[in-house]
């Protein structure tokens, strides 16, 4: 496994998420009451940026077509063989890590 820095956690506060640039790839880090959730940042219907969706909750919804999924498991609210690959993430040094491979 690979581990990518993605950006300050101080940078995402709760309840929000980020869109991030990192190792030629996109990513989407949301804070979910203190707790970071990382998933791949683009949408798979269409390739909208999911970082810059609205979070409510777990729950993120594409900013372009209203795909939502669940950013703790990366599962999609109404198609069951839909998921958005997910990483693992943690905090290092003060920022936000994920787990790649």
């Amino acid at each position: 496994m690979t581990t990518v820095a993605l950006i300050d956690a101080d940078s995402v506060p709760s309840g929000t998420s980020a869109e991030v640039v990192a190792d030629g790839r996109m990513f989407a880090v949301f804070n979910v009451d203190g707790i970071f959730h990382v998933l791949d940042g683009i949408c798979p219907h269409a390739g909208g940026p999911l970082g810059k969706g609205a979070l409510c909750g777990n729950i993120v919804t594409c900013p372009w077509h209203g795909w939502q999924f669940d950013v703790s498991t990366g599962q999609h609210c109404l198609n069951q063989r839909l998921h958005q690959t997910r990483y693992e993430a943690r905090i290092e040094g003060g920022k936000i890590v994920a787990e790649i491979g």
